[in-house]
């Protein structure tokens, strides 16, 4: 009988041991039907960019339809916002135990406009070609989105224990003013105001062949603050010079410009930056970059970073002259000359510092210096925190050769108004493109590859998944 009964403990604690073995296997996603997802997930990416939402007008209310069909096939909480005609919101939710702060999945649904003569297939048919799905958005930014929706699908559909909400939100107008995440800000708050984290765009992941090289979370963006220059002086005929006239005047303001060279400055993120891709450049550029703070204080080096694009505007703020208006004739010299700059500021750049400082390159009373869009104060997420690391390492897991680095866009992402919230907002996502695929964005034949959906499927949920235990 003794014999017996500890042959039973035996079974009893094998059993239990292979239990315990199987409901960790599933957690951590072995036992998942990955290819049966992955193909809802192609399936859902054509579908998704089939809805134009060409922003203007937008039309964010017929994307929110489509997403709060799948949401509700599948059981998930969902409410829209349609805060204008047209204009749209969608916010969805798993709930978590509340054990610690949610996670917000942050995509926008608009997309800038296509001009389909310029583009091989139809912008909005979301056609497969060559293993690539096409279509206005792809890349900025319902690819993300799409891998967002079945990352809700699969926690929902597969049942890991989440100890934080997590919390889709698909946002208009991010692609103009941003009036659906201001919105959603000023009058939905309550609904994450509390989150811990945010993902949304902005991380750039070169590949090369197939090998992820760099994998950049994004920490940090410059803010747009745009001018307006208007010079004023005697009108006339074009055949009678004017020396004094408004275009010369702001000719005269412009080459001024053009020769200013803003102050260089170096934020943690951008060092740490510089840092993690010195293994990638030869000699002596890689001995400069690892010591980036100390190489900048060389002017010869200076002038040759900044001499490339790439470089140069993570290091200053930048101003780039972008819209002329003169006379509408030829022989009139007119009472009045405009150009637009697009300056943008580095984060916790003061634009008033910034407007002095202009002021003075000038040097002409005369013009008038005003801003025209909406200044929204630049920010930054700090990379020491369990998101950043497991991001990291999970791609360290799936990509060993790829460095993982931080990133500081010169463009602008919705992060900036979340971060406003003491919310932690990063730009990533597992979206590996190569330097020819990132010319679509904003340009023709957008496009994202099939194996980003497939796979990005599954590397997003595993990290959202790991995050929200």
């Amino acid at each position: 009988m003794q014999i017996l009964s500890k042959m039973r403990s035996l079974i009893t604690a094998l059993l239990f041991t292979l239990l315990f073995h199987v409901a960790v296997s599933a957690q951590n996603g072995s036992q998942i039907n990955w290819p049966r997802y992955q193909d809802m997930a192609v399936d859902l990416m054509q579908q998704y960019l089939r809805v134009n939402t060409s922003n203007p007008p937008g039309n964010e209310l017929e994307a929110a339809r489509f997403l709060k069909k799948i949401f509700d096939q599948h059981g998930i909480e969902n409410e829209i916002f349609e805060y204008k005609p047209g204009r749209a919101n969608i916010i969805a939710r798993l709930k978590g135990n509340g054990s610690k702060r949610p996670i917000i999945l942050l995509s926008h649904m608009d997309v800038v406009t296509a001009e389909p003569a310029s583009w091989e297939v139809d912008p909005f048919a979301g056609v497969i070609k060559n293993n690539v799905i096409y279509g206005r958005g792809a890349l900025d930014m319902k690819g993300e989105g799409l891998l967002h929706l079945m990352t809700m699908i699969l926690l929902k559909r597969e049942g890991p224990p989440l100890s934080r909400d997590v919390v889709f939100i698909g946002t208009a107008d991010e692609e103009v003013d941003d009036e659906g995440s201001l919105w959603m800000i000023a009058n939905k708050a309550d609904l994450f105001k509390n989150a811990e984290y945010l993902l949304t765009e902005g991380g750039d992941n070169l590949i090369e062949g197939d090998s992820v090289k760099v994998v950049g979370v994004d920490v940090a963006e410059k803010a747009p603050f745009w001018l307006r220059l208007t010079a004023t002086g005697l009108p006339g005929h074009g055949s009678r010079p004017v020396n004094d006239s408004a275009t010369n005047r702001l000719i005269r303001a412009m080459n001024r410009i053009l020769d200013w060279e803003t102050p260089v400055k170096l934020l943690p993120a951008v060092e740490q930056f510089f840092k993690d891709i010195a293994p990638l450049q030869s000699e002596p550029l890689r001995a400069h970059f690892l010591n980036i703070r100390e190489s900048l204080k060389n002017p010869d080096f200076v002038k040759a970073l900044t001499s490339q694009r790439e470089f140069n505007f993570l290091v200053r703020n930048t101003i780039s002259i972008t819209m002329l208006n003169g006379s509408k004739q030829t022989n009139v010299i007119p009472n009045a000359a405009t150009c637009n700059l697009d300056v943008r500021l580095l984060p916790g750049e003061s634009p008033e510092e910034f407007l002095k400082a202009l002021t003075a390159v000038i040097a002409d009373p005369s013009i008038k210096i005003e801003n025209v869009n909406r200044f929204k104060q630049p920010n930054s997420s700090p990379i020491d925190t369990e998101l950043f690391s497991l991001i990291a390492r999970k791609t360290k897991e799936k990509h060993p050769s790829a460095v993982v680095t931080t990133k500081m866009l010169s463009g602008y992402t919705e992060s900036q108004l979340y971060r406003q919230l003491g919310i932690t907002a990063y730009g990533w996502a597992p979206i590996y493109t190569t330097a020819e695929e990132d010319e679509g964005v904003h340009g023709n034949n957008e496009r994202i590859s099939v194996k980003n959906v497939r796979e990005g499927t599954r590397e997003l949920y595993e990290v959202v998944r790991d995050i929200s235990r």
